[in-house]
């Protein structure tokens, strides 16, 4: 097809739709937690869990086409792009340790958060601060690194695929 055809235009087109949509929709999570925590605890929990839902049930589904859509590209592209090449091969890797660490660290503690402040809400207002507040401090100081890495893994990757090393 080559990489100046009207199929490869179409992928390339998927693949940064779902990177902007899957990405865009989970960047900026930790400005949705900071406010959250600002609000009344209902409040709080019906702004996570909308920014929650967004983020598994819409952006985990486009984040997960993007690699496909890519790898489309590069077998559309009659050989300009080769997996041989570090660019893709890398950003391939990156991908998917950011995806484990998503899968197995973060996503649970968002789940464990959203089970406490449920609690909370459930329980009404108490005296005193609430006995999920140092659990959910705990664990909100977990997230954040993480976030963070994951953050610094979609930079490194768009660094890769903007000055494409080795190709």
């Amino acid at each position: 097809m080559g990489i100046t055809s009207f199929g490869y235009r179409v992928f390339l087109l998927l693949h940064i739709l779902t990177a902007i949509v899957g990405f865009g929709g989970v960047m900026l999570n930790g400005v949705y937690a900071a406010r959250a925590r600002k609000r009344p605890p209902a409040e709080g929990l019906a702004v996570m869990e909308v920014n929650t839902f967004v983020s598994l049930k819409v952006a985990e589904k486009a984040i997960l086409l993007v690699p496909l859509f890519g790898l489309g590209l590069v077998g559309l592209s009659d050989k300009v792009y080769k997996f041989s090449q570090t660019w893709i091969w890398l950003s391939l890797i990156i991908y998917l340790a950011a995806l484990a660490v998503s899968f197995l660290l973060l996503q649970p503690r968002v789940k464990q958060l959203l089970a406490l402040q449920r609690e909370m809400v459930d329980a009404g207002p108490t005296q005193g601060p609430p006995p999920q507040a140092a659990q959910l401090a705990a664990i909100g100081k977990q997230i954040g690194p993480i976030s963070g890495v994951l953050h610094l893994s979609l930079l490194v990757i768009l660094v890769l695929m903007v000055w494409k090393p080795g190709f």
